[in-house]
């Protein structure tokens, strides 16, 4: 499995240019608001807060950019079933909890001896270059 860190803002102009692609203020702003604040965005709440240094930039162009941004490994598309793609900074293997009450998302890092116990149940002669485990659930009341 992929043992890809997460990225630092100065990262950006490198991978894009490993790429083939220039970075844009558009593509630092969004890679910025999602290194910000880690809460694993919407692209319709990366457009909101883009929008306060970018009034002009329009929801394709946030779409777009979000898009070179995975491509890049950048950032990790996150989709729970049938809700919006959300974006995670953290490209370490880990694990997301969806809290369903509050549909708030938290990162879950895995101990290296679990991933490679679950890297064990693959079929002969395949590697995951990629992990995604979620879990479910609610926040239990304080006792």
């Amino acid at each position: 499995m992929s043992t890809m860190t997460t990225a630092s803002p100065d990262a950006l102009a490198q991978r894009l240019a490993d790429s083939g692609l220039r970075s844009t203020p558009q593509r630092e702003v969004i890679y910025d608001v999602i290194l910000r604040k880690r809460d694993h965005p919407t692209a319709d709440e990366v457009y909101a807060r883009v929008r306060a240094d970018l009034p002009s930039i329009s929801l394709a162009t946030v779409y777009n950019c979000l898009e070179t941004l995975v491509q890049c490994d950048l950032v990790r598309a996150v989709n729970f079933e049938r809700a919006p793609t959300r974006y995670c900074p953290n490209l370490h293997p880990h694990a997301h909890f969806h809290d369903e009450q509050s549909g708030s998302i938290h990162d879950i890092q895995l101990p290296a001896e679990l991933l490679e116990k679950i890297s064990a149940v693959l079929p002969a002669g395949y590697d995951a270059k990629s992990l995604q485990i979620t879990f479910r659930g609610k926040a239990q009341p304080a006792a």
